[in-house]
């Protein structure tokens, strides 16, 4: 019983991390007053680069750097239309979506020829496990040995990344001056200009990290969870991301515990696909694939109460004329 319990928490951790990347990039997006759906498509365009450059070269540095890269460039777009613009955030967002989803599946088709997905990964094009220091040597200890050696040991170092990037963040919001000018241009934009710092480029300063965060959890995917890239392999992570943000009410600390959560219900999901549980029979996959979003809806509307974005989230400010 207690190995299975150490093989589900260590399922649940492999996948909450491109959901704790990317709820920490929607976090640095809206504090500063930019909502972002396009989560998704950030993620998907990243998995997508990723695989291919780590498949020409064989390096899975360099794929990593390449999703970064693409992930930036589709964050900028989402900033010169939000931002410099003016434009509807949540139309930009479902824009880079669409725009994503239908570039890499034509990209795939065009460059690779195997139905929009790159070719398996070579040797040296995929991030391989980390094993900590004596893992074998206490695997045998009872509790503390399963523990060290399989839930925290054996994950390949985007993982630590996701976790370590929890107080980095908090850190950054809530300890430094650049953090403390992102919350503030989130909930009062115009008194953040009165004090002659500008929105414009703190918003993408903000853009640009929650493009990086997107890029390494679509890496992440392509080139760590995964060998290659497969046509729509973030299969709505993005949204559940943007759910588990909501949930967490805009604080890394709870977005992590969030995603955490999210991550044991999908673990679970696979556990208990195609079993039968007594006195229920096999419950359906498509049931518990559903319960994070269900479970979401009856503890903002029940028990955490409501959740409250940054007062200038969503809402393109307008500097006023002298």
């Amino acid at each position: 019983m207690f190995e299975t319990l150490i093989l589900i928490l260590d399922s649940t951790v492999r996948l909450s991390t491109p959901l704790l990347l990317a709820c920490l990039a929607g976090l640095y997006s809206e504090r500063s007053g930019v909502v972002d759906i396009g989560l998704e498509g950030k993620m998907l365009g990243a998995a997508f680069g990723a695989g291919a450059v780590a498949y020409v070269t064989g390096n899975a540095w360099l794929g990593l750097l390449a999703g970064i890269a693409v992930a930036i460039a589709l964050a900028l777009v989402h900033g010169f239309a939000s931002i410099t613009n003016r434009g509807n955030q949540i139309v930009s967002g479902v824009a880079i979506n669409f725009l994503a989803a239908g570039l890499t599946a034509l990209l795939g088709q065009t460059w690779f020829r195997q139905g929009g997905r790159t070719p398996p990964l070579p040797e040296g094009g995929r991030f391989g496990n980390v094993e900590l220091p004596f893992a074998e040597q206490v695997r045998d200890i009872p509790v503390v040995g399963g523990i060290y050696s399989e839930l925290l040991s054996g994950h390949n170092i985007l993982v630590y990344v996701a976790f370590l990037a929890v107080p980095v963040t908090w850190w950054i919001l809530f300890r430094t001056r650049f953090g403390l000018r992102l919350r503030a241009v989130g909930e009062n934009p115009a008194a953040v200009d009165t004090a002659g710092i500008s929105v414009v480029w703190l918003r993408y300063r903000a853009v640009i990290a929650c493009g990086i965060l997107t890029g390494i959890a679509g890496s992440y995917l392509s080139i760590a969870q995964s060998s290659g890239f497969i046509k729509d392999m973030t299969a709505g992570k993005g949204f559940i991301a943007l759910a588990a943000l909501i949930f967490a009410k805009w604080r890394p600390a709870n977005a992590m515990f969030a995603c955490l959560l999210f991550g044991f219900l999908d673990a679970v999901a696979i556990r208990l696909q195609g079993q039968e549980i007594p006195g229920i029979g096999e419950v359906p996959v498509q049931f518990f694939q559903a319960l994070p979003y269900i479970l979401t809806v009856i503890l903002l509307a029940g028990f955490i109460g409501k959740a409250i974005p940054p007062k200038a989230s969503g809402i393109p400010y307008l500097k006023e004329r002298t």
